[in-house]
């Protein structure tokens, strides 16, 4: 008989504190190299990591789930390969993270092995939006000595995140407007009364703005554009694989750009950990 319910493996604070919420409901938890080291009579320390996996059928690593071939740790102690975790699943085992790679996902589709990605879920996706949202602001507020109230703000991109980041800004009375290259989400932010610009007008437009949010995965703040934008203008990067902005640019141009990652992990651990683990109950 296995030892543990559930194996936390690497991860963010996130991950970390869902050993605490796991253990408040009853359940024995193992841990190895999460960032934190809760302390609880059901929560264990494994030494290695086939400690771990043997004895627990539900793993619950990262988001995101892997990073350059490894799994994704946030204090980057213990690197394990993600090839050492593919070797060592079993039949009975459940695998939880997020952003999953497709190889990795087919992988435990040919072996049996149940496979969960938490970012494939609607209503998880949207609660990140929330507190990524949330984290934004707050490091606009950490790093700029003025007011969002009535700030001309610019968010990049109308996806999940652009969408819930538009709303808190505009709840804050900031004067927000919208840019995207889609005209589908133009149409839908301008319905919500929002102003908007085309990104094909941004490099002429983006002087007019004390804060940009971009929420785009891909080089929207290129050179031409940062040669515009205001000196005073902090740019908060929250797009994955830090390429939202030309960084060499922009330091060259001092110009002020932040890039954010992880911002739920960072600011909402706690309550990312309890909605992550109520979705994972759910499962098994």
């Amino acid at each position: 008989m296995r030892k543990y319910d559930f194996a936390i493996v690497e991860g963010d604070k996130r991950t970390a504190r869902m050993a605490v919420v796991l253990a408040e409901k009853g359940y024995n938890v193992v841990c190895f190299g999460t960032v934190e080291s809760p302390a609880d009579n059901k929560i264990y320390h494994a030494r290695t990591l086939q400690d771990a996996i043997g004895n627990a059928p539900v793993i619950i690593c990262g988001i995101p789930f892997q990073k350059d071939g490894y799994l994704y740790s946030e204090k980057e102690i213990t690197p394990i390969p993600l090839t050492e975790l593919q070797r060592m699943l079993r039949k009975y085992h459940k695998v939880f993270g997020g952003v999953i790679p497709e190889d990795f996902k087919a992988l435990c589709e040919k072996r049996k092995i149940c496979c969960y990605d938490f970012m494939q879920e609607e209503p998880l996706t949207i609660l990140n939006a929330v507190a990524t949202a949330e984290g934004a602001i707050l490091e606009a507020l950490l790093h700029k000595d003025t007011q969002l109230h009535l700030s001309r703000t610019l968010v990049l991109g109308y996806g999940r995140c652009g969408k819930v980041l538009a709303d808190k800004l505009k709840g804050l009375s900031a004067l927000v407007t919208v840019g995207s290259s889609q005209p589908s989400e133009l149409a839908s932010a301008s319905s919500l009364g929002f102003h908007t610009i085309n990104l094909s007008d941004l490099p002429q437009k983006a002087g007019h703005f004390e804060y940009v949010f971009n929420t785009i995965p891909a080089t929207v703040l290129t050179k031409t554009c940062l040669e515009n934008v205001r000196k005073d203008c902090l740019i908060i990067d929250i797009a994955s694989n830090r390429i939202g902005v030309d960084y060499e640019a922009a330091a060259g141009l001092k110009r002020q750009a932040l890039f954010c990652p992880g911002l739920p992990g960072k600011y909402a651990c706690l309550g990312c950990a309890r909605q992550l683990t109520e979705f994972v109950i759910n499962k098994i």
